[in-house]
């Protein structure tokens, strides 16, 4: 990783950490979804349509909203994959692939950390690794070298439950691949070929 090469006023989005894959809130927002709309008008019509698949809708307004946007950054083709035909690995594999479009640096991570680490064998992906790929991004972000270590303990726990419960790392803290269906390669590569770098295993 060459922290040399800092784009200007490179900054990083890091509000993933509100919770992790949240993939049953995903699915029902998936359903509901209305391209364009923002999300206060979202909000408001889901209310009053009672949703009852989204608990705490009032009391859970930040981290749904984060929901909806993840869900903004699949095609029209994917999020009707995500809540008509996908089972339930690859409904995860979805919301990771949401995820890694909405928030650069979990992006940056899977490629540059993951993907790379999985392509020469070195399967182990502990705290120290993620550590200091957070260091090397904080030279190109000052928001990020301004993190306190116990908020940066959060994104790391936070992004490690979310690989978890995408199944890309095991309980012993070892990256596992993920093998996409035919179906969701094309999809994948319909709206961007380089996405499939995210599931190691799948892209160069």
């Amino acid at each position: 990783m060459n922290s040399g090469n800092c784009a200007e006023n490179q900054k990083y989005r890091m509000s993933f950490s509100v919770g992790g894959l949240m993939l049953n809130e995903s699915l029902a927002i998936a359903q509901a979804y209305r391209p364009g709309e923002a999300w206060a008008c979202a909000r408001e019509r889901l209310l009053a349509q009672g949703a009852s698949s989204l608990p705490k809708l009032a009391s859970q307004t930040r981290a749904l909203r984060e929901v909806y946007d993840r869900i903004g950054h699949l095609s029209n083709a994917e999020r009707r994959y995500l809540s008509a035909e996908a089972d339930r690995a690859e409904q995860q594999a979805v919301m990771w692939l949401a995820i890694c479009r909405t928030y650069r640096f979990v992006y940056e991570f899977a490629v540059e950390v993951i993907n790379e680490r999985y392509q020469s064998w070195r399967l182990d992906l502990g705290h120290e690794v993620f550590d200091r790929f957070l260091a090397d991004k904080a030279e190109c972000d000052p928001n990020l070298a301004a993190l306190s270590l116990s908020t940066a303990g959060k994104l790391r726990q936070v992004l490690f439950r979310i690989l978890r419960e995408a199944g890309l790392r095991s309980v012993e803290g070892r990256i596992q691949p993920i093998w996409l269906s035919g179906h969701m390669r094309r999809l994948i590569e319909e709206s961007n070929p380089a996405d499939l770098r995210i599931f190691p295993g799948n892209g160069g």
